[in-house]
């Protein structure tokens, strides 16, 4: 920026001025930013149907005794031969889980205490796990506290690896109808993210409890299904 030649030291710094407000102006101007891009916001879904093929179940052997020592040692014995029992099934993963000792003191009855401890089934095999949970209840004399099925990892796995491509593909259908909907020729993917869903069926224990009562009839198992579902959300940038 050329400035007049000026005498004095007014038209000097007047000059100054003009020149920093100059150099203001143009690095205000550099520094805007550019008009956005258009986005859309697409989500999309896809879900599978798959069988079960993991089962749970959860049983307890329990005692009470005005001896706690003696309680211990009924519930230590009923494990200990359901444990040598459950050997005979292989395909059925086996293992205890909690112990626990209360007093208990109702006015009926005299002070006792009662001890507790619970074991966990877990098998792919349902007509294995069903004449086990059968066994020890009807032979050993656990108690039935509850039974769950759901996916395995392997089969999940699968299952959503197959329901991804096909989200994403929905997500890509959706983005070109949003894209051509709103006027423009073309997109591309922005931000994306791919979500999975968790799901399972869980049987109340008095239903299984009372499918055993007969006997020696394994208990009746019928694992169902569960909803695999995966979800494809983000932007598609708009061209």
């Amino acid at each position: 920026m050329n400035c007049v030649r000026l005498n004095g030291r007014l038209a000097r710094g007047a000059c100054r001025l003009l020149i920093v407000a100059a150099w203001a102006t143009a690095s205000a101007i550099a520094q805007v930013p550019p008009p956005p891009q258009p986005t859309v916001s697409v989500t999309a879904s896809a879900t599978a149907t798959v069988v079960n093929d993991r089962l749970q179940a959860w049983l307890r052997a329990e005692a009470e005794n005005p001896s706690a020592s003696v309680a211990a040692s009924q519930v230590n014995a009923v494990v200990t031969k359901a444990l040598a029992v459950a050997k005979e099934y292989p395909s059925v993963k086996v293992a205890t889980a909690g112990y626990s000792t209360q007093q208990v003191s109702d006015k009926p009855k005299a002070q006792r205490w009662r001890v507790t401890q619970s074991m966990s089934l877990e098998g792919s095999d349902f007509t294995a796990a069903a004449a086990l949970i059968s066994r020890l209840q009807d032979d050993n004399g656990l108690l039935l506290s509850g039974m769950g099925f759901s996916l395995s990892e392997k089969t999940r796995g699968e299952a959503e690896d197959s329901v991804t491509g096909q989200a994403i593909k929905l997500w890509q259908a959706r983005a070109q109808q949003a894209a051509k909907g709103l006027g423009f020729a073309a997109w591309k993917p922005g931000h994306v993210t791919v979500q999975t869903g968790e799901g399972g069926r869980v049987f109340p224990m008095a239903r299984a409890t009372a499918m055993s009562a007969a006997g020696s009839v394994p208990v009746a198992v019928e694992g169902g299904t569960t909803d695999v579902t995966v979800t494809v959300s983000g932007e598609a940038l708009l061209q």
